[in-house]
């Protein structure tokens, strides 16, 4: 498969300042890539070089099998910004309906269709919407056209759990069709549930790209037992995986890491009345790669992402 996104090298200083360093990437068709990081990571400035609205210092970027400079490309883009500026008197409608014209395509039904998924009032102004609801018109302007590739700079921003499910709707459909997704975040949870794979941006530099899936076998769970009689500390010390036990009488809690497959056969030589276990803390694992030292994450380089 050609990807929907490759770079080399990608590399962008704002004079002295790093925005962006050595940045080797590929999304492949059908793939929902969420790209990971605190505000001033590189997020952003990664998603202006595919857009072209900046140009790099050194390296090379293709979107689409094309250079970004080239208007083919971005034709064939749905992009919401990190902060969509549009104000003045316009009403939402009559705005998507101009983006629409622009774009050649999209119907007023298939506007009302999003509208109404999202909760949008397209009779509202411009200028007088609040964050959330102008966030909801920057996604319907970005899906509305049905383009090959969404870039999608920070998508949740300001919208009520209810409409941010139905955006997460919104873009498993995509990825059904074969479309591509690049959803830029600061928050894991907000692209862990759609994603394929997730690449963490820190300083400048990508340091890591994972599966998801390979993310959720090595996510951390709470855990716990409780047993029909007092059970031994002894009985669960030193299993793969498990950290900060706590063996109170019949009652065990801890702490896994990756698999449970250890502690499950441990907890199988006595009576189970009742087991707890949390959702993966995926969150934790995304942390650890904050908490290293900057030194060696400046020897670590950049990693190359590969599918």
């Amino acid at each position: 498969m050609t990807a929907v996104v490759q770079t080399e090298g990608l590399t962008k200083f704002y004079g002295k300042r790093r925005g962006l360093q050595d940045l080797d990437l590929e999304i492949q068709p059908g793939e929902v890539f969420g790209y990971l990081g605190p505000n001033g990571a590189g997020k952003t400035t990664t998603i202006r070089l595919l857009l072209d609205v900046i140009r790099p210092t050194s390296g090379r970027a293709v979107v689409l099998g094309l250079d970004p400079r080239d208007s083919r490309a971005r034709a064939r883009i749905g992009y919401l910004p990190g902060e969509l500026a549009v104000e003045g008197r316009e009403k939402a409608g009559a705005y998507l309906e101009f983006m629409a014209a622009v774009r050649g395509g999209p119907s007023r039904r298939r506007i009302e269709e999003l509208a109404e998924r999202l909760e949008a009032d397209l009779s509202a102004r411009m200028g007088e919407l609040s964050k959330g609801n102008k966030q909801k018109i920057g996604l319907i302007q970005a899906f509305m056209h049905e383009p090959e590739l969404l870039i999608l700079d920070e998508p949740t921003s300001g919208l009520d759990p209810l409409v941010q499910q139905e955006f997460l709707a919104m873009v498993r459909e995509v990825r059904r069709e074969g479309r591509s997704v690049l959803m830029s975040s600061h928050v894991l949870a907000e692209v862990e549930h759609v994603s394929d794979r997730v690449g963490i941006v820190r300083s400048g530099r990508l340091v890591a790209v994972e599966d998801v899936a390979a993310l959720r076998e090595r996510a951390v769970r709470k855990v716990e037992f409780h047993f029909d009689a007092p059970v031994p500390r002894e009985a669960f010390e030193n299993l793969p995986g498990v950290r900060d036990l706590v063996v109170e009488g019949a009652n065990l809690r801890c702490t896994i890491d990756g698999r449970p497959d250890a502690l499950i056969k441990a907890a199988a030589r006595f009576t189970v009345v009742h087991m707890v276990s949390s959702e993966p803390d995926l969150e934790e694992i995304f942390l650890t790669y904050y908490s290293e030292e900057e030194h060696g994450d400046e020897e670590a380089g950049h990693v190359r992402a590969r599918a």
